[in-house]
């Protein structure tokens, strides 16, 4: 994604998050230091472009949506710190570091993630640009597609390995990746106040990528490499998990996120965007990254 718009987009939330994490205090400099080390570290904020893309598509300014883009970018950051937990997928690697329970200790690591889980809901609640309706509504889509009905439930179908066919990997993978990449959507449908066909159009968009993103993860724990991915691969096939690859294969299951990704690209349409446009060449580029 180096499409100048997406990198000024970025630039914008890297900045928003050094600000909201800065402003935190605590007696402990090592909770400060690892929450900053989780949420300053890298990665691709996707999630962040969602919310600022769909922001933009549907006639919103960039600034009325920064601290949604900047919450669910906090959430996620504690989400992957609690997924990389010993008690958990036991990863020691994420975005080519030590993962943070790696680098601070276990307890710090849980600690700062409760705290960056805080830091997402005070980060919306400093949106001053929107009404307070629509903020209040933005708090319930990020608790929701956090909690047990959503990131929360699918990590526990994960963890338990309940899930064996598609149709029970499509339930898990809506809950525990799809459903924070469809808040990002809908958080950027809410800061300009979106009607309700364009929100049922953004639905569509987010339910199919969102699948799509994680069948895309599946594969290239399969046929990606620790150095370009930054984390480890074949996690899966050593812990004897089901995942879109195993169950399906990596060619049906590349045939299945192409498949998606359609769907995805035809709701796009639907809300008039055209096919040089930021967000659709970035839904594109998801179903084919190579990290």
């Amino acid at each position: 994604m180096n499409n100048s718009l997406q990198t000024m987009y970025i630039e914008m939330v890297e900045k928003a998050l050094d600000r909201y994490v800065s402003t935190q205090r605590c007696n402990n400099d090592h909770v400060l230091e690892a929450m900053r080390y989780s949420v300053l570290g890298g990665g691709k904020r996707i999630r962040a472009l969602l919310v600022l893309n769909f922001n933009r598509i549907l006639g919103g300014a960039a600034n009325d949506a920064m601290e949604f883009a900047a919450a669910i970018e906090v959430m996620h950051a504690y989400s992957l710190i609690h997924d990389d937990l010993p008690c958990m997928d036991d990863d020691d690697l994420r975005r080519g570091k030590p993962s943070c329970h790696v680098a601070f200790g276990e307890a710090i690591a849980l600690l700062a993630g409760d705290a960056l889980q805080t830091l997402a809901f005070e980060t919306l609640a400093r949106n001053t640009s929107l009404e307070p309706a629509q903020v209040l509504q933005a708090v319930r889509e990020l608790a929701a597609a956090a909690g047990s009905r959503g990131m929360v439930g699918g990590q526990t179908v994960d963890i338990e390995g309940t899930a064996q066919t598609v149709e029970q990997l499509t339930g898990m993978c809506m809950m525990k990746t799809g459903a924070l990449i469809k808040c990002a959507v809908r958080l950027g449908c809410l800061s300009v106040g979106a009607d309700e066909a364009s929100m049922a159009q953004a639905d569509i968009y987010a339910d199919a990528i969102g699948l799509a993103f994680q069948i895309r993860d599946d594969i290239l724990d399969v046929i990606g490499s620790t150095e370009e991915l930054g984390k480890p691969v074949g996690s899966d096939a050593e812990q004897q998990k089901a995942t879109f690859a195993t169950v399906l294969g990596t060619e049906r299951a590349q045939s299945l996120a192409e498949k998606l990704t359609r769907t995805a690209l035809d709701a796009l349409k639907q809300l008039n965007v055209a096919e040089d446009d930021p967000l659709y060449e970035m839904t594109v580029e998801l179903c084919s990254r190579k990290k």
